[in-house]
Order: structure tokens, then C-alpha cells, then sequence
């Protein structure tokens, strides 16, 4: 039997509650997704005020920083520079807007966390300061 370490629903509901934090000093309003290890949905917040928008965007971002291993930032880059769509990969979850981030602990991704209604790299500070936040301290 094959046992596959994923961000516990626990953690998922820390990791929003970070995100939730940085989004409040900041006195603005996003939406949050994480994910496991291949994708599922495991915590979704979208904060009241949050643009509607931003509920399908922050779960592409976790969903493909999670599949792909990468964050949706460096997807975007790659994306561009080898002039290669979304379609490509043939899945209409995976994205290259700037915000989504594996969760990747001793190494291993185990997860990933999505941030959208802001800037993407104000998204993409707010989700590694949530993965800081909850995993900076574990072995």
C-alpha cells in the first residue's frame, strides 16, 4: 500500500486563517484555496467583499501549484516564454496568473495553497507567509 503525506484539513484550516491575517492588515479582501497533493480541494475561504472572480482563480492557483509542482508564477513565466497556452496541458484548472504556491515540507510537496484578489505578487507573498506561518516551526 502506497501512503501519500497531503496537507491535514487541520493545517488546510491554519493556512487560511494565516492568509486571512496578512489579507486583514492589509485591510483587503481575497480569496484563499488549498489543496492537496494532487489537486483536491481540501479548505476553500473566500472573504466577504472578495471579487467573485477571485473564487475560481485562487483554486486553479492551489490546484496547479500542487499538480505541477511549481509555483503558478514560475508556470506563468514558462507559459510565456515557450508561448504555450493554458490549453496545452489539456485541463482547464491549471493557470499561470501569479499567487498559487506548493506546500512543500522537508522537500516534498504536499499540498498547495491558492491567493487571488490582489496583485499576484501581493497573492503570492500572502500565500508563502501563510506556508511560513503554519510550517516554520514543525520538525
Amino acid at each position: 500500500m502506497h501512503t501519500v503525506e497531503k496537507v491535514s484539513f487541520r493545517e488546510a484550516l491554519q493556512l487560511v486563517e494565516s492568509a486571512i491575517s496578512e489579507a486583514e492588515k492589509l485591510n483587503k479582501h481575497i480569496a484563499i484555496c488549498v489543496t492537496g497533493t494532487e489537486g483536491e480541494l481540501i479548505s476553500f475561504v473566500r472573504m466577504d467583499q472578495a471579487a467573485p472572480a477571485s473564487a475560481l482563480i485562487a483554486q486553479n492557483k492551489a490546484y496547479t501549484a500542487s499538480r505541477d509542482r511549481k509555483s503558478t508564477k514560475e508556470m506563468g513565466k514558462f507559459m510565456n516564454e515557450m508561448n504555450r497556452p493554458p490549453a496545452f496541458w489539456g485541463d482547464l484548472g491549471i493557470t499561470g496568473f501569479g499567487g498559487g504556491v506548493p506546500v512543500v515540507v522537508k522537500g516534498k510537496v504536499i499540498g498547495g495553497i491558492g491567493i487571488s484578489g490582489l496583485s499576484e505578487s501581493e497573492d503570492e507573498r500572502i500565500a508563502i507567509a501563510a506556508i511560513k506561518a503554519v510550517y516554520s516551526e514543525k520538525p
